[in-house]
């Protein structure tokens, strides 16, 4: 995991440079992420020296928690470059296949803007993708159990890495914006930060990324879907967490095509790179397993 951030960091670092974007890391809305992040050192490396009963479950929870952060913010830090490398839109087409594929999102919009309740289920429901994996990695920090934590946050590595591959192909402002020129009866959670952001990050009117104001602005794929498979792959196999985690996240794909402006074709190469991922933390776990039975 060290070796794959280590990499992503160089990397992220790389498309930032041609970009003509940087970081400033004394942005008053950055800081909290420096105490976090010092906070999260102090209970990994400090907790163990103490007598505390928990201490150890604590230090762990830290650590995955820290590492969980560190690749949610280099992902999201790193559409910023992409987007600012790209040229045309992708809309087009991805509402074309949502045509061919039957799904209408205005429809969808226009049910969910005369329905209150809906609003507030969906809003829930798609800020949840920071709760899952809180709960997921507090159960393995308490059952000890660092092989499948760190399984997990590869597989959500790899997925980030996936989805910014396939959004520099697809850049895209989102079916709320591309599709809806009415009045806003309701504004989603993901708003429409694409049509603004992207256009400033090309002509370079955007120079600073910073951490406390980040925007989604990947359409394709989703990465909300790719994160709601990743859990349910996750909890599948823990007692106890296994069907709270599949309904919340059920709910959290059903709110994503609203609240995160998605379109259908979106979720389904968010399950591709979910799908992807798992993948390969399969084989390359078989694979270590067969490696040390012959040794």
């Amino acid at each position: 995991m060290l070796i794959a951030l280590l990499i992503s960091g160089i990397l992220l670092g790389l498309l930032m440079h041609l970009a003509g974007l940087h970081f400033d890391p004394w942005r008053p809305s950055n800081l909290p992420y420096v105490l976090a992040g010092l906070v999260c050192l102090a209970l990994r490396f400090a907790l163990p020296r103490t007598a505390w009963r928990h201490a150890g479950t604590v230090a762990h929870f830290s650590e995955y928690v820290a590492l969980f952060a560190i690749i949610s913010l280099m992902g999201a830090s790193a559409s910023y470059p992409i987007a600012a490398l790209t040229h045309g839109y992708a809309d087009a087409t991805l509402h074309n296949v949502d045509r061919l594929l039957g799904f209408d999102w205005l429809a969808l919009y226009r049910l969910v803007c005369t329905h209150p309740w809906m609003q507030m289920a969906g809003t829930i429901a798609y800020r949840s993708i920071y709760i899952t994996p809180a709960l997921l990695l507090w159960r393995c920090a308490r059952m000890d159990d660092q092989r499948r934590a760190y399984r997990f946050l590869a597989s959500f590595w790899l997925a980030a890495c996936f989805t910014l591959m396939a959004f520099a192909f697809m850049p895209a402002v989102g079916p709320f914006s591309y599709l809806w020129h009415g009045p806003i009866g309701y504004m989603p959670e993901s708003e429409v930060w694409q049509s603004g952001l992207i256009p400033a990050l090309r002509e370079h009117q955007l120079q600073v990324i910073d951490l406390g104001q980040l925007r989604g602005i990947v359409s394709a794929p989703s990465f909300h879907t790719a994160a709601a498979i990743l859990y349910m792959a996750m909890a599948w196999s823990l007692r106890g967490l296994r069907w709270p985690v599949i309904i919340l996240n059920i709910a959290m794909l059903i709110s994503t095509p609203v609240e995160g402006t998605h379109y259908l074709i979106d979720m389904i190469l968010g399950g591709v790179v979910a799908l992807a991922a798992l993948a390969m933390i399969y084989f390359y776990t078989h694979a270590e397993r067969l490696r040390q039975q012959l040794q």
